[in-house]
């Protein structure tokens, strides 16, 4: 029994003068040291089966609603902060990634131009069934009781099988600082988790849906149109929706060259949408961004491009007004997705 007395006093997750000392939930400095005392800091940790070294790979990226002023937007968000978690030392969680910045000096590359040399690529690379994707996304509340929105990194993986069925790996990794604890809310308050740790594995039964975006897309810029409008339904396919709509397609598809220069040539066509210049993506990859400033919103959203293929390598939403009931600021970003084979 001394030893048991001995581990509590020096764990001593709330002292007795603490003003949080009574009835109330614990906070994270608390539960993090609650639970080092009980499990010793000893997580089983899984990582992706590629049998090698890490490397950068794509996730999953939540969805949440909120309000910019009196405009309800539906946004995944991004935003740099510091939260701090502790266990023998007090560490800060990772902060989020800064907005995409276009390269001084860069000349910006028209849409058609990239439209014809995705055409001109032939037939190099296949449409595959299934997605890569990395995300960066913030947890947020309001109100009374809210706690500081927090960073989520994550990578999904979907595969599909000959006989309908897929599966789907969701893990929690940050290529920008391989092998760095990773923030994770996966418990009903946040924390940090090892790098690749696996939030989850799912193996779905076959399904063979019709409709998009599960349905196999067209690789002609008139019916792709269509099956994006299909995946949309908020009306006319103006910039917002389209862009909307090509992320629901990569969410679920790979895309192959034909359909590359397809999506180019109706992005080519989207009113709205201009030429930035050159970026380099969350991936280290070179890439051509695009922008469209959603002033219904206060969104400002980068489409980035593959200069050479057509390919979208990442989709980037930044706030373009301040909003003080979620600690946001002109700037900050909203959102980030990176797509990759």
């Amino acid at each position: 029994m001394a030893d048991e007395l001995e581990l509590l006093r020096r764990a001593n997750p709330v002292p007795s003068a603490d003003p949080r000392f009574g009835d109330r939930p614990l906070d994270q400095h608390a539960e993090r040291r609650l639970d080092l005392l009980l499990h010793g800091g000893e997580r089983r940790l899984d990582r992706l089966p590629h049998g090698g070294e890490r490397r950068p790979r794509p996730r999953h990226l939540r969805r949440w609603t909120w309000g910019l002023g009196s405009v309800a937007a539906t946004c995944v968000v991004v935003l740099t902060l510091t939260l701090m978690f502790s266990g023998s030392a007090t560490v800060p969680a990772v902060a989020a990634p800064r907005p995409l910045v276009v390269e001084a000096g860069s000349a910006p590359v028209p849409l058609d131009r990239i439209a014809g040399r995705a055409a001109a690529a032939g037939d190099t690379l296949r449409l595959v069934q299934g997605t890569h994707l990395q995300t960066w996304s913030l947890a947020m509340t309001s109100g009374p009781g809210s706690r500081p929105p927090v960073t989520l990194p994550e990578e999904r993986l979907v595969r599909w099988k000959a006989d309908g069925s897929h599966t789907e790996l969701v893990v929690a990794t940050d290529p920008r600082r391989p092998g760095k604890p990773v923030v994770t809310d996966a418990d009903p308050v946040p924390r940090t988790v090892e790098d690749g740790h696996v939030l989850s594995r799912r193996t779905y039964p076959p399904s063979w849906s019709d409709a998009p975006p599960v349905a196999r897309p067209p690789h002609d810029a008139v019916r792709l149109r269509a099956y994006l409008d299909e995946i949309d339904r908020t009306g006319p396919l103006d910039a917002p929706g389209l862009l909307d709509a090509v992320a629901g397609l990569l969410d679920n598809w790979t895309l192959g060259t034909r359909e590359n220069a397809a999506l180019v040539r109706i992005l080519a066509d989207a009113e709205g949408l201009r030429p930035a210049g050159a970026v380099t993506d969350r991936l280290g990859r070179g890439g051509q961004a695009y922008v469209y400033d959603d002033r219904a919103h206060s969104v400002r959203r980068m489409l980035v491009l593959d200069p050479a293929t057509g390919a979208v390598l990442g989709l980037e939403e930044t706030v373009t007004r301040d909003d003080p009931e979620f600690g946001v600021k002109s700037g900050d970003v909203l959102s980030y997705r990176a797509w990759m084979r």
